[in-house]
């Protein structure tokens, strides 16, 4: 199983994809737009990116060279209505991993992540640690003195997206939209929720609530 991050404005070609790759027990997380994806592949780690090229506010080919400036190294697999040698070569060049030419059938898609995927990867730390709480990205393990404890998705993302951003302030709104899915309909109860539970598996005084503004991680202090 891959976590996608699709990136596509055609609605129903995202369901398609989405459902098609559901069947293949892949987690599918789409984003509507160019921005979107962006904001999506600064916060969460994907195992493959699939990359429509025509997108509104910010197209593929933009969206790809800033993710890869920014060192970002999961595979890419464009989808375009292009077919010139000159834009593949572009596409490659900025640093795409494969290239699927609209339309496309569903198997051919299927067998071009695959073979993505088998592809050997460069295996890069990705550890974030504050006291005794540690996280290993790549795995999604998260580790409290020594010992794994369980959290469920959104506890996970939450956890993760504040550890990211030690002793930052957050509103609901923000965590909202930077912590669930753009398709998500969570509430501020459901946010509240979550971090009561969070609360509960860790040290409770790690997460701060700042009256009138939202929350964050408290950092120990460095001697």
């Amino acid at each position: 199983m891959a976590k996608i991050l699709l990136i596509e404005d055609d609605a129903g070609l995202c369901r398609m994809i989405k459902d098609w790759l559901a069947l293949e027990q892949h987690q599918v997380e789409i984003a509507e737009n160019g921005r979107e994806g962006l904001e999506a592949l600064e916060y969460y780690k994907y195992d493959l990116v699939v990359l429509d090229w025509n997108l509104p506010e910010i197209d593929g080919i933009e969206v790809l060279r800033r993710y890869r400036d920014k060192k970002g190294d999961a595979p890419v697999l464009m989808l375009t209505g292009r077919g010139e040698i000159g834009e593949k070569e572009q596409g490659f060049d900025t640093g795409a991993d494969d290239y699927l030419t609209k339309p496309f059938h569903m198997k051919e898609l299927s067998a071009r992540i695959r073979a993505i995927l088998r592809r050997p990867v460069t295996l890069v730390s990705d550890t974030i640690e504050i006291g005794a709480l540690k996280i290993e990205v790549g795995t999604r393990k998260v580790i409290l003195n020594g010992g794994e404890i369980d959290l469920l998705p959104s506890e996970y993302a939450l956890l993760e997206f504040l550890m990211r951003h030690p002793n930052q302030v957050f509103s609901q709104d923000a965590l909202l939209d930077r912590v669930w899915s753009s398709q998500s309909d969570a509430t501020s109860n459901a946010l509240t929720t979550c971090i009561k539970r969070l609360r509960k598996k860790l040290p409770a005084d790690l997460i701060k609530t700042v009256y009138g503004v939202g929350y964050k991680l408290e950092a120990p202090a460095i001697n």
